[in-house]
């Protein structure tokens, strides 16, 4: 099992350069940023999470932005979207970025997608939340399109384009994993239906290990093979049971957050986690 770590980058914490190039001399498998392009004061969505939004929400850089910066400082790590907000994205544009990060990477690019909670923010990209999940489901199906075809064209319900060109073309072939966020089921049905891997939060609400066997009969009942859609744990405590457990039920990786803390206290922080891991590294 790999392992990775991700971090609301801002500007108060540690660069994401910075804490990609220590995380990758320390042996992680992945480096992820999150993304929202803003939070809208009404906060009328409730978060997940809990009852009050933390601050880095608010507060977090542009993950397209931050991750190539990252990608020009490092040479082995991966770099990933936890996730990328696709719903409040144009595909077009997207789509080229995708492929210019994982140019820029090397072929280490890792495309976690999501629909997201917050209805307002998707509003003020003209979002409708109840049908956000089929606009996600067109969109990457697009940008699959544009990552494949030389000349790709795409005609939906909420997407359509005529045929048209767009380079470069991402590194990695057919195109960089798409690895599909959300909770059980929904959130691992969307990922057997278009997904190259499942990535639920590992600690909210749901024993996501407990689950396993059925989201692996789901896929083999819709004529995947479970292991190729391969499970990342998302937001995970660094617990030796658990991560027994993960290993054991044929988890692809787990990825620790770590809060948006300046440079002195990320790196504190990462060699603590490392401690914990070892020998798992």
């Amino acid at each position: 099992m790999d392992y990775g770590i991700a971090q609301f980058p801002t500007d108060y914490s540690i660069a994401p350069a910075a804490l990609a190039v220590a995380a990758e001399e320390r042996g992680f498998e992945s480096f992820w940023a999150p993304e929202h392009s803003h939070i809208p004061w009404s906060r009328k969505s409730p978060w997940p999470g809990g009852a009050e939004l933390p601050k880095q929400y608010y507060d977090v850089m542009d993950q397209f932005l931050a991750l190539a910066s990252a990608a020009t400082a490092t040479s082995r790590i991966k770099l990933g979207t936890g996730i990328c907000l696709v719903v409040q994205r144009d595909p077009i544009y997207t789509a080229k970025e995708v492929s210019t990060l994982d140019r820029l990477s090397n072929g280490r690019f890792l495309f976690g997608v999501g629909g997201g909670w917050n209805a307002e923010e998707m509003a003020d990209h003209g979002t409708d939340f109840s049908t956000r999940f089929a606009l996600m489901e067109e969109r990457i199906a697009a940008m699959k399109a544009i990552w494949t075809e030389a000349k790709a064209e795409y005609h939906g319900e909420f997407v359509d384009f005529d045929s048209m060109a767009q380079w470069p073309k991402p590194v990695q072939r057919p195109h960089p994993p798409v690895i599909v966020g959300g909770a059980f089921p929904w959130g691992a049905r969307r990922a057997i239906a278009y997904g190259d891997g499942w990535m639920p939060i590992g600690g909210r609400n749901q024993d996501v290990l407990e689950l396993l066997p059925r989201f692996r009969q789901m896929a083999a009942e819709a004529e995947r093979d479970p292991d190729s859609i391969a499970v990342t744990l998302f937001g995970v405590e660094a617990d030796a049971a658990l991560l027994d457990r993960a290993e054991a039920a044929s988890v692809a990786r787990a990825v620790f957050m770590l809060p948006s803390v300046d440079d002195a206290e990320s790196l504190k922080l990462l060699d603590a986690l490392v401690e914990k891991l070892k020998p798992r590294l």
